[in-house]
């Protein structure tokens, strides 16, 4: 490994008009911890696990409630809501789920299921999106979902691109081709403290 390669569990990257917040979900999986199976887990600095997810989930309500940035996007490995292989992460759902809504999160953009989705939230603003697409494709294991929320899925191989402007974000769905498979935008007024 190269000596300048640094890379940090969870940390956060500001863009003035978005602000990403990077969070990693394994520590949160439970069966990681009771049911490894032939699967070995670098736990450095994670024990003792409950005060590490407290502390991880205390920095990340902070600042989510300091940010100032037009759009706040959290992004995990693992989804909160699937209709894909794995699901729902019932871990990320009682303990993540709740901060990202209070703190008026935009986009939750995460991979694991190996799939293309996009699924709004019932409960707020708060877009689900899927970008898990580079392998393991094809699998035809879907639960589907209430169609008030399931916006897109496709079972297949892709990816996804995220454009943001002070006003503006597009998401698009492409398969591998490059051709759309979907599209979604959301609009914000400019505040008039910007102006």
């Amino acid at each position: 490994m190269d000596s300048k390669w640094l890379c940090l569990r969870s940390f956060i990257v500001n863009t003035e008009i978005a602000e990403f917040f990077f969070v990693d979900t394994t520590p949160f999986v439970n069966k990681y911890f009771l049911e490894p199976k032939d699967h070995v887990y670098d736990w450095s600095g994670i024990l003792p696990r409950k005060s590490y997810l407290s502390n991880v989930l205390e920095d990340l309500d902070m600042a989510l409630k300091e940010s100032v940035a037009k759009w706040k996007i959290v992004v995990g490995h693992h989804t909160i809501k699937s209709a894909g292989q794995h699901g729902n992460t019932v871990e990320l759902n009682l303990q993540l789920l709740p901060i990202l809504q209070a703190n008026n999160v935009d986009l939750y953009i995460n991979g694991h299921d190996h799939c293309l989705e996009h699924i709004s939230s019932s409960e707020s603003p708060l877009q689900f999106l899927t970008s898990g697409g580079g392998s393991k494709a094809w699998r035809g294991d879907v639960a589907w979902w209430d169609p008030k929320e399931m916006k897109f899925y496709y079972d297949g191989q892709g990816f996804m691109s995220v454009q943001i402007t002070q006003t503006e974000v597009d998401v698009v769905f492409y398969d591998v081709s490059g051709e759309v498979l979907h599209k979604w935008s959301r609009t914000k007024q400019i505040s008039s403290a910007v102006l």
